[in-house]
């Protein structure tokens, strides 16, 4: 099919014409304009995950990747983590440390991540006295699972590989 003269959008649209692409597609366009998204991005992507995770456009793509594996309360908890450290508050912090708990910690949490039991007996007694830290182990395992499992899966995924060729298009055309 010839795209000549289509815009990245178009392109987006060719690609991810259903399923997974499509959810891919329409995430991209809640963005800001895919035009924006270089092929050196893409690239940068390839060389590591926190590549990866520090451009917006290579998160989204990330982020939708875990959802059809299943397996997106893993970045989700990453995030959460990221944004936990940031709050100042001693209440907010102890608040929020026992959602997070809940949530994805204990075990048989609606989205419990897999670490082991010592780290979540750690993370327990963690969170009696929260602090900027209390989930730091935690989060060096789910990063060290999406780095080692996840992320080269992603690397070698039709949403990835579509997603750079088309951009890689753009150049050409």
């Amino acid at each position: 099919m010839q795209t000549a003269g289509m815009n990245m959008s178009e392109k987006l649209f060719l690609i991810n014409n259903k399923g997974l692409r499509r959810r891919f597609h329409c995430k991209f366009a809640e963005k800001s304009t895919p035009e924006e998204l270089l092929p050196e991005e893409t690239l940068l992507w390839s060389q590591s995950l926190e590549n990866l995770l520090k451009s917006k456009y290579g998160m989204t793509a990330f982020q939708t990747f875990l959802k059809s594996e299943f397996s997106y309360e893993n970045i989700e908890f990453w995030l959460i983590c990221e944004e936990y450290k940031k709050i100042k508050c001693s209440t907010r912090m102890s608040s929020r440390a026992k959602k997070i708990f809940k949530c994805y910690i204990e075990a048989e949490a609606p989205k419990e991540i897999n670490i082991d039991h010592h780290t979540r007996d750690l993370i327990r007694q963690n969170v009696k006295t929260p602090n900027t830290s209390c989930f730091d182990e935690a989060q060096k395992i789910v990063y060290s699972l999406m780095e080692k499992d996840s992320y080269p899966r992603f690397l070698k995924s039709d949403v990835y590989q579509a997603l750079h060729s088309s951009v890689s298009d753009c150049i050409k055309v």
